[in-house]
């Protein structure tokens, strides 16, 4: 028989067993109360004190940092040819860069020593495209391959498109030399690769407009600085998921490979690597997709290709034109992102079966290659190979289309579009600029910090405090909170198409089926492309880089909630199910409450490519921060505002990411 001795309480402080907190419901409700109590409170003394202390900055006027910057960028000019540092530093990698752009422009897009014509012709470029397509995917990515690129010279750009792939491919060749050694070392390295992730996290959140400015400073405008602010701003990706890759190859097999006397090196040429590649061709594939969004807005600093097409179009408001040279972005987008992903699909081919896979291959490849050696030689012999027939009718018909498309709308659709907007602007974002704009300074910092504090926690309210603080030292708060009022009522419009899309795709297969292909190649599109129809519909006002920013932001929001909704487990909605729930109920009370953590993470991502979109509309009359930087760079007395409306959006992006991550991770708890 077992008798049961009842344990003394435990009357020791030291050894007592911790209380238990507050329920995570409990500490939700705590925080949505002290929300609200937050927002009630500003209301109120937004009342009292309206108008008074709102720090307010005419466009032509200039505070003294700007006047700093303008010095600095004089001085800078003064002595680019004498100081030290530019002569034997930033020269050099101007040179250098400017020198690799040179010789790709001269090999497929420009003339060349002497000749009409560039080294390689059109036949030879799509020979060579639909070559390098087959080899490393399939023959109907080759055909896209041609067709995608024979249709850039169908529409009259195969100039431009020329000088936007010779960009390109310039920046992601420098990137890649870079990133996949540092991707490999903070794989490796615990400490590197804690040191490295902040450091990316925030190149990853400033947008595109950011990295231009502060670059023209060191190396002039022109294509070398668009190429080197393409590099910067394409390696994180293939850093990040470089890394990502060798760490995730079992450390069973790392041991493995030592046990059997393999150095380090060794272990990382013939294990890791090889194990890795497939995902390291993925990193290849993001970084070329960034490096083509940077490269058409480099266009801003004299970047040639089809950005500059776009941005003048844009400021003439010629929708058929700008149509028409997004439209030839889009598809060397989609051509780009098949190639490289059917490139990954075939590096996992490879590693399976490798032996049969090169067995049928390597005379095919022998064979191919032959074809495209001849077709680039016509292309360098014969001026027929090499300038591409025909005058770009098909380019003219597009134009003109989307003109006629384009005045339609205007003339048909404007009694519904202008209602349209004339309620999303005056219901809710004019009330809400207001509040921002109107109210004193230190109220919508404290307001900030406080909501910084609450959802994110003390960290956060940390780093609030820093970048409140340096946004009213930029001299830019005004236009700084008219940004932060177009970007929060876009995230509120993309997060409620997240929800709807994304729970529906969440609880139905088919439904994820059906829209994930159009999400996966809308995020492939640079951003530029999504101004030009909702310019044809909206015209050139603020409103237009709001609803592209809607447009630009959703597919991925809609894409993580739609992973967190399926993520919650079928026991609990079939349990939720036997209880008698309705539809209705079971979305609002289980699947959007444990999809939680996503949504916080939509709300984060939401965010951030939202304002990336936002600033990118300064070209379309959105104003605030984005025209300050945009008239920085065509007006000389602006340069030092347009530097310190750059340094203001990379504060707004990094507020914002640092609260919505760490409101993501207090919800995942």
């Amino acid at each position: 028989m077992t008798v049961a001795v009842e344990k003394p309480e435990t009357t020791d402080p030291a050894v007592a067993p911790p209380r238990p907190g507050p329920p995570a419901g409990r500490r939700r409700l705590g925080r949505s109360a002290a929300v609200a109590a937050i927002l009630v409170g500003w209301l109120v003394l937004f009342a009292v004190l309206r108008g008074k202390q709102t720090l307010s900055l005419a466009a032509a006027d200039l505070t003294g940092l700007h006047r700093w910057f303008n010095d600095v960028n004089d001085s800078i000019g003064a002595n680019r040819d004498s100081n030290p540092l530019f002569l034997y530093f930033f020269n050099e990698i101007r040179l250098v860069i400017g020198h690799l752009v040179s010789f790709v422009q001269d090999l497929i897009s420009q003339p060349s020593a002497g000749r009409p014509v560039p080294q390689i012709g059109w036949l030879g470029v799509v020979g060579i495209a639909g070559y390098v397509a087959w080899a490393v995917g399939n023959w109907r990515v080759a055909l896209l391959a041609v067709a995608g690129f024979t249709f850039f010279g169908l529409q009259g750009l195969w100039q431009e498109s020329m000088d936007t792939l010779a960009l390109t491919l310039s920046a992601v060749l420098v990137a890649l030399l870079i990133a996949i050694p540092l991707g490999v070392w903070a794989g490796l390295s615990d400490r590197f690769n804690r040191v490295v992730t902040p450091l990316l996290d925030l190149m990853q959140t400033m947008p595109t407009f950011v990295y231009l400015a502060p670059l023209t400073l060191f190396f002039l405008i022109g294509g070398a600085s668009a190429t080197i602010a393409t590099v910067i701003y394409a390696a994180p990706p293939a850093i990040r998921i470089t890394a990502h890759a060798i760490r995730s190859v079992p450390e069973t097999t790392a041991e493995a490979a030592e046990s059997l006397g393999a150095t380090r090196r060794q272990a990382l040429v013939k294990v890791l690597l090889p194990m890795s590649k497939r995902t390291v061709v993925m990193g290849v594939n993001q970084s070329i997709m960034a490096a083509l969004a940077m490269v058409t807005i480099a266009a801003l600093i004299d970047a040639p290709g089809l950005g500059k097409t776009v941005v003048q179009a844009l400021q003439s408001l010629d929708v058929g034109t700008a149509f028409n040279a997004g439209l030839a972005i889009v598809v060397m987008a989609i051509v780009l992102d098949r190639v490289t992903t059917a490139a990954s699909a075939r590096a996992e081919a490879a590693r399976r079966s490798r032996s049969r896979f090169l067995a049928w291959r390597r005379p095919l490849l022998g064979a191919g290659a032959a074809v495209t050696a001849v077709l680039v030689y016509l292309s360098h012999t014969y001026l027929w190979a090499a300038e591409f027939p025909g005058d770009g009718g098909a380019g003219s018909s597009i134009a003109s289309t989307a003109d006629d498309v384009a005045t339609w709308a205007q003339d048909n659709l404007s009694g519904l579009t202008n209602a349209f907007r004339d309620a999303l602007t005056n219901g809710l974002l004019n009330p809400f600029q207001s509040l921002l704009t109107d109210s004193p300074w230190w109220l919508v910092g404290a307001v900030l910090i406080a909501l910084g504090v609450v959802l994110g926690g003390p960290r956060a309210g940390i780093t609030t405090i820093v970048c409140a603080g340096l946004l009213v030292g930029t001299g830019l708060w005004s236009d700084a909170m008219t940004t932060l009022a177009s970007t929060l009522v876009a995230t509120v419009l993309v997060m409620a198409l997240g929800v709807v899309f994304g729970v529906w795709m969440g609880r139905s297969p088919l439904v994820d089926r059906m829209l994930r292909p159009s999400l996966d190649a809308a995020q492939v599109m640079p951003p530029f492309v999504y101004l030009v129809p909702f310019l044809a519909l909206f015209g050139a006002t603020r409103f237009t880089a709001i609803v592209a920013a809607v447009v630009y932001a959703a597919p991925v929001a809609i894409k993580i909630i739609a992973d967190g909704v399926r993520a919650v487990p079928e026991t609990t909605v079939e349990a939720a199910t036997a209880a008698g729930c309705t539809t209705w109920q079971i979305i609002t009370k289980v699947q959007l409450p444990m999809a939680r953590g996503a949504l916080t993470l939509a709300t984060n991502q939401g965010l951030i490519y939202v304002l990336s979109m936002v600033v990118v509309g300064g070209l379309v009359g959105a104003g605030a921060l984005g025209y300050d930087v945009v008239a920085g760079f065509s007006q000389g007395e602006l340069y030092g505002k347009g530097l310190a409306a750059g340094l203001a959006i990379v504060l707004l992006g990094v507020m914002f990411d640092r609260i919505t991550q760490a409101a993501a991770r207090r919800a995942s708890a």
